[in-house]
């Protein structure tokens, strides 16, 4: 896997999905969101998991976390499935049927699961492997160090660490049943103090 073929697809929902997390992500969220989307790729060329809708994948990565941001927040659901919502918007203004539209939401849901099966969502799988390793750094070591290095020099992590522990932090606090309590009290934050990325 080299970083020059993995561009993002050439379509308007991703398009417009790239303009929605650049206008209300903060710097490093929406670096985070780009990465997700290489990781994503990495891990399927590394494993064989192969996305059935690629386009979905990329809408999906890019959007995955902007249920964090204040523009989205939400007062009693969990911040993925916000973001999921507003994956849903963006597919239905890109046309996509409805059943399409919903596996967005899905795939945004499930990237905060302990583990998703990828015989059954192969998308969701990826998604959920590709933000593990940049947020916890599950699976580093699985891609190329070449790939890695490319992705990183082009989209850094610059304080990732620090923002994303806050925004979970916040999340936690508000909605004790969460995936987001989950991991805080699995201890998020001292895995993004001791991420094997910030070392490289």
């Amino acid at each position: 896997m080299r970083f020059a073929d993995a561009a993002l697809p050439d379509t308007p929902a991703t398009a417009a999905a790239l303009e929605v997390a650049t206008r209300f992500c903060s710097p490093a969220l929406l670096e985070h969101s780009i990465r997700s989307w290489y990781w994503s790729l990495g891990f399927a060329e590394a494993t064989g998991v192969r996305p059935a809708d690629i386009e979905l994948l990329a809408v999906a990565a890019l959007l995955h976390d902007t249920g964090l941001m204040p523009a989205f927040d939400n007062v009693a659901l969990p911040f993925e499935t916000a973001g999921g919502y507003v994956g849903w918007t963006v597919a239905a203004g890109a046309r996509w049927a409805p059943a399409r539209r919903d596996r967005v939401v899905e795939v945004i849901q499930r990237h905060m699961w302990p583990e998703v099966d990828p015989a059954q969502d192969p998308e969701g799988h990826l998604l959920e492997v590709a933000t593990a390793l940049d947020i916890s750094g599950a699976g580093a070591g699985v891609l190329p160090d070449g790939f890695v290095g490319e992705v990183l020099a082009a989209h850094p992590r610059g304080a990732l660490g620090s923002e994303f522990t806050a925004c979970v932090t916040d999340q936690a606090a508000r909605k004790p049943q969460s995936e987001a309590a989950r991991i805080v009290a699995g201890g998020v934050a001292a895995k993004l103090a001791a991420h094997p990325l910030e070392r490289g």
